[in-house]
């Protein structure tokens, strides 16, 4: 059926959207405190299984585009119903991998249930709630990507310390039942008649995607650097090929107007690059502690809740920061701080106080906040009310793909170096080396950013600057 304003949505309608979040995000971060114990019992080095992460963040970044479409064509309750069993299937697969490239391919399973999850579920939300009420509905439902990302690093590190990694995965079955049985009893179908889909750029956009990101791991897994640059060209081509049919296509699945908005370009491209240094630390992090300092998975864990409590505890601080100082100045600077913050990663070693450690972390996860906040609001400033739709679209798939290729090019340079004769015997200078590079890359990414202008965003802000002449 059609969204229809007479229909009053259940009160628990908010629940599924959280479930899906939930889900995700405990999924997401759960499983980077496990890699070094599942690397053991998989046969493989700690350094090497980057690709269980890459998989299923790549699959969200390619497969999200098509859920608003599916959505309409088989109807929302269907989708999400039919994502959540393959996101549960998914998980057993990948509880029941006995190597490597298994659980690459359960984790892609699990991806192509995962990407239509949440989409969907907040479409639905959007089509069953008057706006006055949606705001309030939605950070009801969202409050869940906050705790997840606080939990999931302490309940992995507990379990796998006390049970094994396979219950990182399986933990996503009575959850996922919980959400079929909610969607069943109370979700609206909504559907209508399908529009036009951009088949032919999905396909060229999903190739550049792929093609880019299997850059890294060839080179990274297999050491072969040609048939990586082969795969870079590839997906540089897969992209200009697109950006030919997206200009002679007024239905393209991202119209090239989009970019002609400054401050989206300006944000996209600084979203994705400035992303990178941060997207890598999931992943470095918990193979420092556990793999270089020798701490166990609960320690570890532990460790890495202050990037998500002082993300939350930073949220607030946000827009007084915006007003105050403008959104440029807050972008050039920050993630400046940031990169500054990434290179001091390298001060750090086994003997290291904790406290000091948590203190750190919890710096760099409030600038984070801060970063993510002001990027994330930037970019939608001067949006068109045709153009919000597809250009939060395209910001999701960029985020994934910011945190797909992070990861893999955090990983290339930490096996590269350890792979050196002169880090041989002391892995924890690898890792110094390697937060220093992302450090700087991310300090240089501040450039992007300088190119708004000094009262973008103002707008979106309730300062009102006085203009004098001197």
């Amino acid at each position: 059926m059609a969204a229809n304003q007479s229909i009053q949505p259940s009160p628990f309608l908010p629940i599924l959207l959280a479930i899906a979040i939930f889900m995700q995000q405990l999924d997401a971060t759960i499983l980077n405190t496990a890699l070094p114990a599942m690397a053991i019992d998989l046969g493989q080095s700690p350094l090497n299984m980057q690709s269980a992460i890459i998989a299923y963040a790549i699959t969200l970044a390619i497969m999200m585009p098509l859920s608003g479409f599916l959505a309409d064509r088989l109807g929302s309750r269907k989708l999400f119903m039919g994502s959540m069993i393959i996101f549960v299937i998914g998980s057993v697969l990948c509880a029941a991998s006995t190597n490597l490239g298994l659980l690459v391919v359960a984790r892609v399973i699990q991806g192509l249930g995962g990407a239509m999850l949440t989409p969907v579920a907040r479409l639905t939300m959007m089509q069953a709630y008057d706006r006055s009420k949606l705001i309030t509905v939605m950070n009801y439902a969202l409050m869940p990507a906050l705790i997840g990302p606080v939990l999931g690093p302490v309940i992995g590190g507990y379990l796998i310390v006390y049970t094994s990694w396979h219950w990182i995965f399986l933990l996503n079955v009575p959850i996922g039942l919980l959400g079929l049985i909610t969607t069943w009893r109370i979700m609206p179908d909504f559907s209508k008649t399908t529009e036009h889909f951009d088949g032919l750029g999905f396909f060229l956009f999903a190739a550049s995607a792929f093609c880019m990101t299997l850059t890294f791991e060839t080179i990274s897994h297999f050491n072969n650097f040609l048939f990586g640059m082969m795969m870079a060209a590839a997906g540089i081509g897969a992209m200009i090929a697109y950006l030919i049919h997206a200009r002679q296509n007024s239905l393209a699945l991202y119209p090239p107007h989009l970019i002609l908005v400054r401050t989206f370009r300006v944000g996209l491209a600084g979203n994705l690059v400035s992303r990178l240094g941060m997207s890598s630390l999931p992943l470095l992090l918990p193979l420092l502690f556990q793999v270089a300092f020798h701490y166990d998975a609960v320690t570890s864990g532990w460790l890495l809740t202050p990037l998500a409590l002082a993300s939350i505890a930073a949220k607030p601080l946000s827009k007084p920061l915006m007003n105050r100082f403008g959104y440029r100045n807050i972008l050039t600077y920050n993630t400046r701080i940031i990169g500054v913050l990434i290179m001091c990663l390298t001060i750090f070693n086994a003997q290291s106080p904790q406290w000091l450690i948590l203190l750190f972390l919890s710096i760099l996860g409030a600038c984070n906040s801060v970063q993510f906040t002001s990027m994330n609001t930037i970019i939608m400033a001067d949006l068109r009310p045709n153009q919000v739709s597809s250009g939060n679209s395209l910001i999701a798939v960029n985020q994934q793909l910011a945190l797909s290729f992070g990861i893999a090019i955090g990983a290339l340079l930490l096996q590269t170096f350890n792979r050196m004769d002169y880090f041989a015997h002391n892995v924890t200078n690898a890792f110094r080396i390697t937060f220093i590079i992302l450090g700087v890359f991310t300090f240089l990414s501040s450039w992007i950013f300088a190119r708004l202008h000094p009262y973008d965003g103002d707008n979106l802000l309730i300062r009102r600057k006085v203009m004098t002449s001197h």
